[in-house]
């Protein structure tokens, strides 16, 4: 069933089983998150899971690297139980896939990762394979697939099949590119091996640091998987989002634009924090989604014809802007209402003032001249006379309006109606909150912002709550469009949330980047733990801090290695040695310095 852009409708997925938990298929919201000790650590990580748990979460994943760890889970699996705790647990692997048949034996639910399962680790070279050659290698994917498939179904053991952009096999990336069509591609050749098995129980993930990149490739598999009439339970999630409040905001923005839309079966908020501090913030996610969408009043409307749900385009090629509600802590806003801005019946002909009307005070319009007008308008308000005004002046820039509880569907309804009309108007999207926190504020915003940025119908943001500071309001209006890709106003730090993979202190690494870089405005850094998704996951950062070995570092500038294995004393150093001379060479107009190759850091 096609999504509904209007109006929620849970996706519908069977229903799998993880040890005695059940997903998808009318299940509730399952949320999981991954520890992030070394998991021959046996009490060390039982602590970590009993935290979780105790959190709230429902489903715990480890880091397996070898037989070694796999074996330990056996361990962990063992105390947990006789502690009383009956959470089902999940294997993490990469790179080997006789470390997955191990592990299947012993806990409920084993991830692989399709970049790295029969494919040696991504090396960014560029191969070519006749039709021949190519289906010759998904014989032998398929070969060693099944073989885990059948241990998985002698134990009743749970698969994940889980997509990291960052860690597309060279082979995907020959065929298909470094695109949202290779990323989904990657996922259906092993689920046509396990609809080819009668192998059901199996929950799909696409991750990507990048949510635009996330959100579209979701969209696509989804869509896929129902033309081949599968439909496999998806799990949700931001890889690399970060910490602190750009963090939370980021993955609102793309797990929530998804979950409003009906789509996801479990979510992980992947923090570099703590692991239990990411299942509060993904309750707040799911919880705030279930009580505003579920069985909400019916919002009538027709998506228009040039709109594709899996395929967006954005409706105008604008930087979006930012319209602070009043002038206290306006500060970067690019107009400010009740200064700039400023209501029809007070509006005097002004330089850089400009009147907003509403479809009560908009027979006052034609005998306004100016070069921009407003309207606050919502989907009811649409009248004939509101759409004559609009086309005759196409000056008007509508802020559109919501009171509905699923404000993301009855505002597309009105853009949508506008695009269907033939009204080119520009849109900018108003949404007054009602929190009394500014977490709360920030995930339930940025969840119903996030559907309609990336469908590519924003072009501004009004965001109104009198309860916060509007300082942190227009702060979070900025954040939010950063973590949708749409306007680059700070600092972007990709790090990663850490497992037992992680090769140093990451917590205290991201806090000395941020401070060694704070002056720097528009970067983006990737902050790596480990080289598994590392150079793939921060493709489009400009510099990169990654993991080589135990206390060793290796320093990118986007995808290039241009240092390796640095003592992790020296890195953040180095770090801010090598961006402040590339900043040195740009201002003096010299050439970057010559890099080492793309796969150095591999060798």
């Amino acid at each position: 069933m096609a999504t509904n852009l209007f109006n929620y409708t849970p996706r519908k997925s069977h229903v799998i089983r993880i040890g005695g938990m059940t997903l998808g298929g009318g299940s509730p919201l399952r949320l999981q998150s991954m520890t992030t000790r070394a998991t021959t650590d046996t009490e060390g990580c039982v602590e970590q899971c009993i935290r979780i748990i105790e959190a709230g979460g429902d489903i715990v994943r480890l880091t397996t690297q070898g037989t070694r760890e796999a074996e330990n889970l056996r361990n962990i699996k063992a105390e947990l139980r006789r502690r009383g705790y009956a959470t089902p647990l999940v294997a993490d692997v990469h790179f080997n896939p006789n470390v997955a048949d191990v592990a299947a034996g012993i806990v409920e639910k084993v991830r692989i990762n399709p970049g790295n399962y029969i494919d040696p680790a991504r090396t960014f070279k560029s191969l070519e394979y006749t039709d021949e050659e190519y289906a010759a290698e998904l014989q032998r994917l398929e070969e060693r697939f099944t073989r885990l498939l059948d241990i998985c179904r002698e134990h009743h053991t749970a698969l994940r099949i889980g997509v990291n952009h960052g860690s597309l096999s060279d082979r995907i990336m020959s065929r298909y590119g470094d695109t949202p069509e290779g990323i989904v591609e990657s996922c259906m050749e092993f689920l046509r091996v396990c609809q080819h098995q009668q192998f059901s129980d199996v929950v799909i993930s696409i991750k990507a640091s990048n949510t635009v990149v996330m959100v579209q490739s979701v969209r696509m598999l989804a869509e896929a998987m129902e033309q081949e009439g599968m439909d496999y339970p998806l799990h949700l999630g931001v890889t690399e989002a970060g910490e602190g409040e750009d963090g939370r905001i980021k993955s609102a923005v793309g797990i929530g634009a998804l979950l409003a839309d009906g789509i996801g079966d479990t979510i992980r908020v992947s923090l570099s924090e703590e692991p239990e501090a990411e299942i509060p913030v993904a309750y707040k996610l799911a919880a705030y989604i279930a009580q505003t969408r579920s069985g909400h009043p019916h919002i009538p409307a027709l998506p228009a014809p040039e709109f594709s749900y899996a395929h967006p385009k954005r409706r105008h090629d604008v930087v979006p802007e930012v319209i602070s509600y009043g002038s206290e802590g306006a500060g970067k806003a690019d107009l400010i209402y009740g200064h700039d801005i400023v209501d029809a019946p007070n509006w005097t002909p002004a330089e850089g003032t400009y009147p907003a009307y509403t479809p009560q005070t908009l027979l006052f319009a034609p005998m306004h001249r100016a070069r921009r007008k407003f309207l606050f308008l919502s989907y009811p308000q649409l009248t004939e006379e509101v759409r004559a005004a609009l086309r005759a002046m196409p000056e008007f820039t509508v802020i559109a309006q919501s009171a509905h509880r699923n404000p993301t569907g009855e505002i597309r309804a009105l853009i949508h109606e506008l695009w269907r009309e033939g009204i080119d108007n520009r849109v900018v999207v108003c949404l007054q909150s009602q929190m009394d926190n500014r977490e709360d504020f920030q995930i339930s915003v940025a969840a119903d912002l996030g559907g309609l940025l990336f469908d590519g119908l924003c072009d501004g943001l009004m965001l109104m709550d009198e309860r916060l500071p509007n300082s942190l309001v227009v702060d979070t209006a900025f954040s939010i469009l950063q973590a949708a890709r749409l306007r680059m106003t700070k600092t972007e730090y990709i790090s990663c949330p850490g497992c037992g993979r992680t090769l140093y202190d990451l917590q205290g690494t991201i806090a000395r980047i941020k401070t060694a870089t704070q002056h720097l405005k528009g970067l983006k850094i990737g902050i790596m733990g480990c080289i598994v998704n590392g150079p793939g996951e921060m493709a489009d950062a400009d510099y990169g801090y990654v993991g080589a070995a135990r206390g060793k570092v290796s320093l990118y500038r986007g995808k290039t290695c241009v240092e390796k294995n640095i003592p992790e004393s020296e890195a953040v150093a180095r770090l801010l040695e090598l961006i402040e001379s590339d900043r040195a060479a740009e201002k003096g107009g010299a050439d970057a310095p010559p890099a080492d190759g793309e796969a150095a850091c591999r060798q």
